[in-house]
């Protein structure tokens, strides 16, 4: 069996034509949901990516904006009872920094019923984990790092695979070089887009503390990667993004560029 990563979805914070960024990285014995997005929309791109919530039992949490962390307080509201009736073999295990798990607690408290928030650190057992820490989910090696950001605090990760393809997520923030050790020559780089470069006048990515697309392709060449997927972008120009997001990484990005819908599926070959 293959490895693959369902784009769940693939828009910056404010999108409404695509759900914001989050994905699902399923192994041959192992699956792993990163981020949420920004609501209950979370349980809409599961049902219609044939994901059940059975399937989720490790969850990463990259930072605390709400586009990505509000679907995990939907995803605990929905499992936590499931637990409960015995129809959830738990406990739901989530990944993440230590301020991204105080948030997440303070956010259970005061959103939540308390016989639900109860079960953070009973059957919702949130896992700590702190900059260059590995962390072996089910049948790969994650390998967590801050890529200093100029935001809120931020994790992104490297998983060696099985079978050894190595998969860095850089978060949707621009690179820095604090995180070359874990990026360079890798076969997949996973890389925020906020727009493409040639509409950065009409987008502002760069006073938003964001990249173009342009800015990722060259990223990709640099750090020698085979594979290079874009996600976190604008949504106004969809019908057109997966070319034209292609043609402008490519102008300096010689390998493979992928530039995934909502509900894609990609297979990740090294």
């Amino acid at each position: 069996m293959s490895s693959t990563i369902t784009m769940l979805g693939t828009g910056n914070a404010m999108c409404t034509r695509c759900y914001n960024t989050c994905f699902f990285l399923r192994t041959p014995s192992g699956k792993v949901l990163v981020d949420a997005g920004g609501g209950n929309g979370i349980f809409r791109q599961l049902y219609r990516a044939h994901i059940s919530i059975n399937d989720i039992h490790n969850l990463i949490i990259t930072h605390v904006h709400t586009d990505h962390i509000l679907g995990v307080i939907w995803l605990i509201r929905k499992i936590s009872p499931l637990i409960y009736k015995g129809k959830y073999s738990g406990p739901l295990n989530i990944y993440c920094h230590d301020q991204a798990a105080h948030t997440l607690r303070v956010m259970c408290d005061l959103m939540l019923p308390s016989k639900i928030s109860r079960a953070i650190d009973n059957t919702i057992i949130v896992r700590v984990v702190s900059n260059g820490e590995t962390v072996r989910i089910d049948d790969t090696e994650y390998t967590f790092f801050d890529i200093a950001s100029t935001k809120a605090k931020q994790y992104g990760f490297r998983a060696v695979l099985p079978g050894g393809t190595i998969v860095t997520c850089l978060g949707d923030e621009p690179y820095q070089q604090c995180s070359e050790t874990y990026a360079r020559e890798n076969d997949w780089l996973l890389c925020e887009a906020f727009c493409l470069y040639r509409d950065r006048q009409q987008f502002n990515p760069y006073e938003k503390h964001h990249s173009t697309a342009l800015d990722a392709g060259r990223l990709a060449q640099e750090l020698n990667v085979k594979n290079l997927l874009l996600y976190h972008t604008e949504d106004r120009y969809l019908a057109t993004r997966r070319p034209s997001y292609t043609a402008e990484a490519a102008q300096h990005f010689t390998g493979i560029i992928h530039v995934p819908d909502d509900l894609e599926t990609v297979t990740l070959e090294s």
